[in-house]
């Protein structure tokens, strides 16, 4: 017969000196009474200072090591934990109890086949999935839905892949019914699937895309931003279903619109998924993960939300292995967890540099148009400053920067501190920038999540942006990211890095288009990425200043050319700066 053991603490709703056992409240779903530290240590009114004296004194033992068990030798109950355990005084008092806890219980589960970790992913599900281009994809768990066979899928991520690599094959396959992207890029499957109107496609800025993912981790149900302010995002009817004759079956709405401190910013709803598929370097035992370069990206704040959150990693090590300020993603985050077995890791567009590469392979500046465009917008950069560069043209002119000057590159998938192409040697399908192209960073540099990198964007901290133009308005309005019906990029991150005052935009392109259209236009005739937004315009004819209400200031002509020569090939008329000069080149 054993000995009762010390009478349960009262809890609310039960008679002093009533059974537990006995209560009508017994059946109840409830946990059984908390025993407070006092009530392992009967008679005493002094509690243990470690954990051994304390089993010790209730006559345990400490239990054996496990792979999961804290060094509990070095547990300490603090004055505050023992004054809790003996009750305080006053309101607080009530209901508060202590208690310390060897359990080994994980709130992550961890599954050998990916199948069986996503098997349970119904028709019709809304899917966020991670990664930028084909750097941080989740390839197993995209795999394992080529598997399963799940259709009607709704995905976000800031992409589709490639044709026959990463979401592509999901496409491939009809699987995916709609998709949440800021940018088609290169894969022809996906723009063709648009276009004839088998695929439903909303078109997202890359940082507000960012944001909503972020905001619905956060429980922030929607937030105002200035992304997209003057454009179809703004607007509505930018077309995200079109009817097999061409026209639109499914049109976006538009979005609330509301002024802060004199300027306009529209209100977007947060973005949350039931499930995440999630790609990670390491995890420990715990479920704690951390990510590996610039495969953080979109990862990270898919993480938190979506109901249920898949990650795969390349390896699995053990508690303590990562310092806890090192952790990227905290377990409470990751609810089911897998190594995956194969990493094809394979790389969009592999740009290398050979040992001794010159900058420009031209004879004489000028020679070439395109170079003469580099080398002019080489001009703008400043020591100290902090500049994204689009790719083509933009980033080409970071060849030029003076090795006396310091200019720090960000890249808005998640990079501040770019290099230059790495040699065949440092190739790394982990570091890519955001034109999906190889790349080294530098000493100083640092890695972050896609909306930590927009927030760096959005909030006017990058002091330039440089991006390419498909037309550009007197005034200072820019297009560059569709042609309704016919080619359809999306926008990526442009609409976001067009839209901090505080951001000085440059605009590098060819005068005109072909058949000598006119590229700078008294009013765009495209879909607007920004709305009176760029200050600088070069070509290889001219630099123009912009004045939002003012309109176009001719301030530099290239030699050879006429003011009258300008004017024939420019589609609005401009003022001509008393201080017109020849059009500067960078020297090598």
């Amino acid at each position: 017969m054993t000995e009762p053991g010390p009478t349960p603490p009262q809890g609310p709703g039960r008679a002093a000196g009533e059974d537990p056992r006995t209560s009508p409240t017994r059946g109840r779903a409830s946990s059984p009474p908390p025993r407070t530290l006092f009530s392992l240590f009967p008679g005493t009114r002094r509690l243990p200072r470690t954990l051994p004296d304390a089993l010790a004194r209730s006559g345990r033992q400490l239990p054996p090591p496990g792979p999961n068990m804290a060094p509990l030798g070095l547990l300490r109950f603090s004055p505050r934990l023992r004054a809790s355990a003996r009750g305080l005084s006053g309101p607080r008092a009530k209901g508060w109890v202590c208690y310390f806890s060897t359990s080994t219980r994980q709130h992550t589960k961890f599954y050998t086949d990916p199948v069986e970790a996503v098997k349970d992913i119904p028709d019709g599900a809304k899917v966020l999935i991670g990664g930028f281009g084909l750097c941080g994809i989740p390839e197993n768990l995209i795999g394992a839905l080529l598997k399963t066979g799940v259709r009607g899928l709704t995905a976000v991520s800031n992409n589709a892949g490639v044709d026959n690599f990463g979401l592509g094959l999901l496409l491939q396959t009809k699987q995916i019914k709609r998709m949440i992207s800021s940018y088609v890029g290169e894969n022809a499957e996906f723009e063709r699937q648009y276009l004839s109107g088998e695929l439903e496609v909303e078109l997202t800025p890359q940082g507000t895309l960012a944001e909503r993912i972020r905001a619905g981790g956060a429980g922030v149900p929607a937030f105002y931003t200035s992304a997209g302010y003057g454009t179809l995002v703004q607007e509505g009817g930018a077309p995200i279903k079109y009817h097999k004759d061409g026209s639109v079956a499914i049109a976006s709405t538009p979005r609330e619109v509301r002024e802060f401190n004199g300027q306009y910013f529209l209100l977007e709803e947060a973005i949350t998924g039931d499930f995440a598929l999630v790609k990670a370097w390491k995890a420990d035992r715990a479920g704690n993960i951390v990510f590996r370069k610039s495969a953080r990206n979109f990862n990270l704040p898919m993480c938190k939300a979506a109901r249920t959150t898949v990650v795969e990693v390349e390896e699995i090590v053990d508690v303590g292995s990562f310092a806890a300020e090192d952790i990227h993603i905290p377990k409470i985050y990751v609810h089911r967890l897998i190594k995956g077995e194969n990493y094809e890791k394979r790389i969009e567009r592999m740009s290398i540099r050979k040992e001794g590469d010159v900058k420009t392979k031209s004879g004489k500046p000028g020679d070439n148009v395109r170079e003469r465009i580099i080398r002019r917008a080489a001009l703008e950069f400043e020591d100290g400053m902090y500049a994204n560069l689009g790719i083509g043209i933009p980033l080409l002119a970071s060849n030029f920067i003076s090795p006396n000057m310091t200019v720090h590159l960000q890249s808005e998938n998640g990079i501040l501190g770019l290099g230059p192409y790495p040699l065949q040697n440092e190739v790394d399908a982990d570091l890519i920038n955001a034109g999906k192209e190889t790349v080294t960073v530098l000493p100083g540099a640092s890695y972050f999540s896609s909306d930590e990198s927009f927030a760096m964007i959005r909030g006017g901290h990058v002091n330039l942006t440089m991006l390419g133009a498909m037309q550009v308005s007197k005034y200072g309005d820019l297009a560059n990211w569709m042609i309704p019906g016919k080619l359809v990029k999306g926008m990526g991150g442009a609409m976001d890095l067009v839209s901090s005052a505080r951001t000085k935009v440059v605009v590098t392109m060819e005068h005109s288009a072909k058949g000598n259209a006119h590229k700078i236009m008294e009013k765009c005739t495209l879909p607007l990425t920004g709305k009176q937004c760029v200050n600088r315009i070069i070509t290889e004819k001219a630099v123009f200043d912009v004045d939002k209400k003012k309109g176009l200031t001719l301030i530099e002509l290239w030699e050879g050319l006429t003011v009258d020569d300008i004017k024939k090939s420019t589609g609005c008329d401009f003022a001509v700066s008393p201080k017109l000069k020849p059009m500067q080149q960078i020297t090598a």
